[in-house]
């Protein structure tokens, strides 16, 4: 039987925000620039690395609804995931409000209220080659880059869309998103 979209769905199929669960050779090279961060004095914040693709699913689907990109009973179905995305009236036809307001709240509840682009069905964190993090620091800092070499970054933002910090992520093999203004805590194995 399938359960209603809303909150609940939210705790199933969790994610994990541990390194250790990347894959290689990701995970050393997410290791080697976290210890370069921190030793820089960047807060790090790890929020996502590997996602099961069911977790993947409800994300996406959720903010597509949210955003009314797609009616309920358009969505595909997923093997495993017994979510059922389109409430109804008490008489039986589609209550798209309310099947909009339930995809809402389990944007809201998956923190995504201000990314810019659907979650991807598959994607370097369904693969283990991801890491969303949130990256802040004040003043300047020194840090190094994976040959050793000090860099410092006296530039604009500090935080994780810093240009600067991107290059020396990059030394890492510890890649910025590309359209890093539509995912701003998202790094990759390339980008992706």
């Amino acid at each position: 039987m399938k359960k209603p979209s809303g909150l609940i769905w939210v705790s199933s199929f969790l994610g994990s925000n541990s390194v250790e669960k990347l894959n290689q050779p990701f995970k050393n090279k997410v290791r080697s620039f976290l210890e370069s961060t921190r030793n820089a004095g960047i807060n790090v914040v790890i929020t996502s690395t590997l996602r099961p693709s069911e977790r993947a699913y409800l994300m996406h689907w959720s903010w597509k609804l949210s955003r009314n990109l797609v009616k309920p009973q358009h969505i595909p179905r997923k093997v495993g995931v017994d979510i059922d995305w389109v409430h109804k009236h008490s008489d039986g036809s589609i209550n798209i409000s309310k099947s909009i307001i339930a995809a809402k709240e389990m944007v809201r509840a998956y923190g995504m209220l201000n990314l810019n682009v659907a979650p991807s069905l598959n994607s370097r964190h369904t693969e283990g080659y991801a890491i969303d993090m949130l990256l802040s620091w004040y003043g300047t800092i020194e840090i190094k880059d994976q040959k050793g070499n000090i860099v410092k970054i006296k530039s604009l933002p500090r935080d994780g869309m810093n240009k600067e910090l991107h290059k020396i992520g990059q030394s890492f093999g510890v890649i910025k998103f590309h359209n890093s203004h539509k995912d701003k805590p998202h790094w990759s194995i390339d980008g992706y």
